[in-house]
């Protein structure tokens, strides 16, 4: 998390609502001799409290001893911010980011939990597809999934703290940030042009 409190004031229930809708991150959790990542959907309970998701039996992670702590870290948009599109001197360059860190205890579910698991993640993102019927694990000819759930385990990270950055300029003038989001969209980075809009409108900060 980026150290300037002014890019850390987002409120807590923007950070999940972000987190929720990206349901993608980097799960790490420490050990010897280095720490572990896995990518993973997951899905976040409505309170923002749980993060279910699932690993392969063979990844790494699965054989830890767990419980332990553990992150989620989900990105967002994120851009090169060159100085010149500032139009003020003495600038120097940047990245602009979204960055939303779960944390709290990994711990393992119950193989028995698994179905209904992937049941609702399928389930949350099927729903979001608007132009055929949803998928579900019924159209599977029956075995076939019982065989492939054999190599998934399940999990779930129960959430202690949500921390977020949202660096969209908000240390700049308006009209300083207004002008490098007018360019941002020519740079390079990710999903550019989401980019630009919240440099446009950045969350409001809470007040400490």
């Amino acid at each position: 998390m980026h150290p300037n409190p002014i890019f850390r004031g987002t409120a807590a229930a923007r950070n999940l609502t972000f987190a929720r809708d990206r349901a993608f991150g980097a799960l790490c959790l420490n050990a010897d001799p280095a720490p572990l990542l896995a990518h993973v959907p997951f899905l976040l309970t409505e309170n923002g409290e749980v993060a279910e998701l699932h690993l392969v039996r063979s990844n790494p992670i699965a054989r830890l001893e767990l419980p332990a702590p553990a992150v989620i870290a989900v990105t967002g948009p994120d851009g090169y911010v060159s100085p010149d599109w500032y139009g003020v001197d003495d600038q120097v360059p940047t990245w602009n980011y979204i960055a939303v860190h779960l944390r709290g205890m990994l711990e393992p579910l119950p193989q028995a939990d698994l179905r209904a698991l992937i049941d609702r993640l399928s389930d949350a993102h099927e729903a979001r597809l608007t132009d055929k019927a949803p998928w579900t694990s019924a159209k599977m000819t029956p075995g076939v999934m019982e065989r492939m759930m054999r190599q998934i385990l399940p999990f779930r990270l129960r959430i202690d703290t949500v921390d977020g950055t949202w660096k969209l300029n908000q240390n700049k003038p308006d009209a300083v940030r207004m002008r490098a989001a007018d360019r941002i969209e020519t740079g390079h980075g990710s999903d550019l042009a989401a980019l630009s809009a919240l440099m446009r409108d950045p969350p409001d900060t809470v007040p400490t």
